[in-house]
């Protein structure tokens, strides 16, 4: 499984306290046990705001490039240019 990035990890934890805030002023209880259950719930609900934050793709000259060291379809060298990819003089 992968590393959280900075932004599932900044979007999950923002996501726990807001609503954890939010359903205890809505709620108004006062009870161990519902302070127990509105927090479970936010947890449940950070985790998945954290979870589906898309992850970055990779991008940069390697993403163009194929195993093997030939390009991608799509992209290919003009005509003209030689081995390196510089135009022919």
């Amino acid at each position: 499984m992968p590393r959280p990035t900075a932004a599932q990890l900044a979007y999950g934890s923002a996501t726990v306290i807001v609503s954890t805030i939010a359903m205890l002023l809505l709620s108004q209880t006062s009870t161990g046990i519902g302070v127990a259950v509105i927090s479970a719930a936010a947890l449940a609900l950070g985790l998945l705001v954290a979870l589906t934050v898309p992850l970055p793709r990779r991008r940069g000259r390697h993403a163009a490039v194929r195993s093997g060291g030939r390009p991608a379809p799509g992209l290919r060298r003009p005509a003209c240019a030689d081995a390196r990819g510089r135009p022919a003089p």
